[in-house]
């Protein structure tokens, strides 16, 4: 029994090498959407900086938790290589948007999103959803929902990729 077992543990270890991919990192999808102002932006457009993408809604309790979190560290990081991007869900557009951005006073850009750029992020299911993006424009994480200490979550990602390229 304890020989049979051993081979069974053999087995097992040696079909996790074959079947264990090393996890490769995804390119973030390129996409063009209009800013509040009606100018295009494209992500190819921010390569070689860190970029926060997230996806949120003037509506959604946890993202306006994470707004001045984001103003704050986009004044702390901007000149540091740090990008942060807000892709707004908002079925009303613009119209909902450009006062909540003003009223914030958001200093990063803000981006209309469409369901073409949910979907070739692998569907938006709960917002918010952050992407990190690294300079080589791979996504580095995905994180839905406001993390537990946004602000030290958010900056140790940057830094952390920030040291490593």
């Amino acid at each position: 029994m304890k020989r049979y077992l051993q081979l069974l543990i053999i087995f097992l270890l040696l079909l996790s090498f074959i079947f264990c991919k090393s996890e490769e990192l995804t390119i973030a999808p390129d996409f063009t959407l209009q800013d509040i102002n009606g100018n295009l932006v494209r992500l190819s457009d921010f390569r070689g900086k860190i970029i926060i993408l997230n996806f949120w809604a003037t509506w959604c309790p946890p993202c306006r938790k994470e707004i001045p979190i984001f103003i704050k560290l986009y004044k702390k990081y901007k000149d540091e290589g740090l990008v942060i991007i807000g892709i707004s869900l908002d079925r009303g557009g613009k119209e909902v948007v450009i006062p909540f951005v003003k009223k914030y006073g958001i200093n990063y850009p803000v981006l209309i999103g469409t369901s073409e750029v949910e979907e070739a992020y692998g569907g938006i299911r709960g917002i918010p959803t952050t992407f990190i993006i690294d300079k080589e424009g791979k996504i580095r994480k995905k994180h839905i929902g406001l993390p537990m200490n946004p602000e030290e979550f958010f900056e140790n990602e940057f830094l952390t990729i920030k040291k490593e390229i």
